[in-house]
């Protein structure tokens, strides 16, 4: 019999969200459930009229979803492997990826040049950093100041991914960073890393994370409660550029 657990209907509204329709995640999970079934079986556990699912399941054939058995004289209609379901979503993922520059560009045409917004909370603070990767371009510079230890005890895994992501990334990063033992850590790796690290004075003392790139400034406050301020407002950016560049050169 048919599942109407919590567990399934959450499946369904899952299905919904990555873009199936109601009546389309309804039967799929129902044929997943069922393994070969008729069109009345599915009618009854997925609780869509019959005449319905005829045409959603032709729909789910065009996705790749379900195919029909012959047995005999009977038509079974099957589910495909979840796997397919991952496959699909992989290609859509990567036809995407392919577009995704042209999109973000459209986007910074039209995007207020002069703002300031706040983002509280780690998940929209992992955004933001997400996007810096997507958004700064080969060869632009990627400044920062900041207390790295503290950085790094935000979330270290995330963190440790993000710089490893960073990387690969044909850009010029600079770091200006509090003396503490995970910096001088860092600073023996800042080669494997594409950074180039020097160290504050010893009695510099940091509560944010601080990264400067060409168009933008972002403050990342490292004590609860977590947050991030974004400023796009060009004086205010080449105000910091300026000043990073007098700490750099003052620091042998």
């Amino acid at each position: 019999m048919y599942n109407t657990s919590m567990s399934t209907i959450s499946l369904s509204k899952t299905l919904q969200e990555i873009g199936l329709s109601e009546h389309e995640s309804r039967v799929y999970v129902a044929a997943l459930n069922l393994g070969p079934t008729t069109i009345l079986q599915l009618a009854q556990a997925s609780h869509v009229k019959r005449t319905t699912v005829y045409s959603i399941i032709e729909s789910l054939q065009q996705r790749g979803l379900m195919s029909v058995e012959i047995r005999g004289l009977k038509k079974m209609f099957v589910a495909e492997h979840p796997d397919y379901l991952k496959t699909v979503l992989d290609e859509k993922k990567a036809k995407l990826d392919t577009i995704f520059p042209d999109l973000a560009a459209l986007f910074h045409t039209h995007e207020n040049s002069n703002s300031i917004k706040q983002y509280d909370g780690l998940p929209r603070i992992k955004k933001i950093y997400n996007a810096l990767l997507t958004e700064i371009r080969a060869h632009e510079d990627y400044l920062v100041i900041s207390q790295q230890e503290q950085w790094f005890k935000t979330d270290e895994e995330y963190f440790q991914k993000f710089i490893e992501r960073r990387a690969k990334l044909n850009i010029n990063i600079r770091m200006l960073l509090q003396d503490s033992p995970t910096t001088r850590t860092h600073k023996r790796f800042e080669k494997n890393y594409h950074e180039t690290i020097k160290i504050l004075p010893v009695d510099t003392r940091l509560t944010t994370n601080l990264i400067i790139l060409p168009h933008k400034l972002l403050i990342h406050q490292l004590t609860l409660p977590y947050s991030v301020i974004v400023i796009e407002k060009p004086d205010v950016v080449l105000l910091h550029r300026e000043l990073f560049e007098i700490i750099w050169k003052s620091i042998r």
